[in-house]
């Protein structure tokens, strides 16, 4: 348990992607406090069972991810019930699909504000503690639309693009401090969101199960398998250890050779 005696915020983690950050570094004794939205009574159990895997704190923060002085207060929290922070994952996400010319301007401009702004706000509230302890761990979740396009997903797009210059940025910044700035940048990912979509694009284009899963959502990732949460999870513990302290400025692909091409 490496992680032990260190503290971990994981925004938009009440599930998928986000949920799985924090139970791979809750196995490795860190202290972690989630984030998002859902059920109050799911929330508390996965809160529970953080703190049973790690043998440290857990707690849950409801911060919205649109208000900086909600996520400032979040890392104050942090700092000031579970120590650090030491790290964080900048996860939370949103997504609407429409062509630029019917993009709704409110969609746009929440999707800059949870996918890109809040990790700026996250780095500026936790930086300053990170560089106090000569040490810290600065996570984002890209995606493969950090490296390439798709139509209609222009804020999406956007903004997985601005993950990768900020990532760059900060991770120059604070070289010297002990500190690394990674971003990480997965494909299709197999989570309860991806699967509660596939009966309704079965009933819309007239196609099986298997024709949606290949054919539409893997249509772009040559291995024609979904990424695990796990995995992407495990790449960040990896990031987290003294062995992959010389990586910083990365942006880490877990897409199943979606890029590659």
């Amino acid at each position: 348990m490496f992680l032990k005696g260190k503290s971990a915020i994981v925004t938009g983690s009440t599930s998928g992607i986000g949920l799985a950050y924090a139970k791979a570094f809750a196995a490795e004794g860190a202290s972690v406090m989630i984030n998002g939205f859902g059920d109050a009574a799911a929330i508390e159990q996965e809160r529970a069972a953080l703190e049973a895997t790690s043998g440290a704190k857990a707690l849950y923060d409801a911060a919205d991810m649109t208000k900086a002085e909600a996520i400032e207060a979040m890392v104050k929290r942090c700092h000031d019930e579970l120590g650090g922070p030491d790290i964080i994952v900048n996860n939370a996400g949103i997504q609407h699909v429409a062509p630029i010319d019917e993009f709704p301007a409110d969609k746009w401009d929440a999707i800059i504000a949870i996918n890109l702004t809040s990790a700026f706000h996250m780095m500026h509230a936790a930086i300053p503690y990170m560089k106090a302890a000569k040490w810290g761990r600065i996570i984002s979740t890209a995606s493969a639309h950090s490296l390439v396009a798709s139509p209609n997903k222009s804020a999406y797009v956007a903004a997985k693009h601005g993950i990768a210059g900020l990532t760059k940025t900060a991770a120059l910044e604070v070289a010297t401090h002990g500190i690394t700035v990674n971003a990480i940048s997965p494909g299709y990912v197999w989570t309860p969101l991806v699967e509660n979509q596939i009966p309704d694009t079965m009933k819309a284009r007239g196609l099986t199960r298997e024709q949606v899963m290949n054919d539409v959502l893997l249509a772009a990732q040559p291995t024609k398998e979904f990424v695990t949460p796990e995995q992407v999870a495990a790449l960040a513990v990896f990031l987290c250890r003294d062995e992959a302290k010389s990586i910083t400025g990365a942006n880490m692909t877990v897409d199943g050779g979606w890029t590659a091409a």
